[in-house]
């Protein structure tokens, strides 16, 4: 199941920040990179990625080291970081709360026709998919 067929839509931060983080975990544990070489790398907008990677370091994914050796590296190993942490360091806390069937937010006391619907299904396998997904699990198949 993919997010599209759920009705999940992330938007291109997310898609720029697992490409980053990609990139990263390819790397031997520790590397750091500049981000110009993590953008290169990626295809992605530099100054795009650098607001991304702020997120993602308060969101204590990736740690930036400043002085002789500057850039970023990943905070833990990629087996431990689950992309649940990702996608809620870049989309916020309310991800999986968000209505996706209509524009106006909804919630249990003030419930859209799917709401109910729409919860069971997160949190029966969305959110086990993003629980259980770690960024190793996306590197597996790219060519170092």
């Amino acid at each position: 199941m993919s997010f599209e067929s759920t009705g999940m839509k992330l938007g291109r931060e997310s898609e720029y920040a697992i490409i980053g983080l990609i990139t990263l975990a390819m790397k031997p544990h520790g590397t750091v990179m500049l981000l110009r070489d993590i953008a290169a790398s990626g295809g992605v907008s530099q100054s795009f990625l650098a607001k991304i990677f702020q997120k993602l370091t308060r969101g204590g994914v990736v740690r930036s080291s400043r002085g002789a050796i500057r850039g970023y590296a990943l905070a833990r190993h990629p087996q431990e970081i689950k992309i649940r942490e990702i996608l809620l360091a870049i989309e916020g806390a309310d991800l999986l709360d968000r209505c996706i069937f209509w524009s106006h937010r909804c919630g249990d006391a003030n419930a859209c026709p799917m709401h109910f619907r729409w919860k069971q299904l997160k949190d029966e396998i969305i959110s086990e998919l993003l629980e259980g997904t770690t960024l190793a699990d996306l590197t597996k198949g790219k060519a170092a």
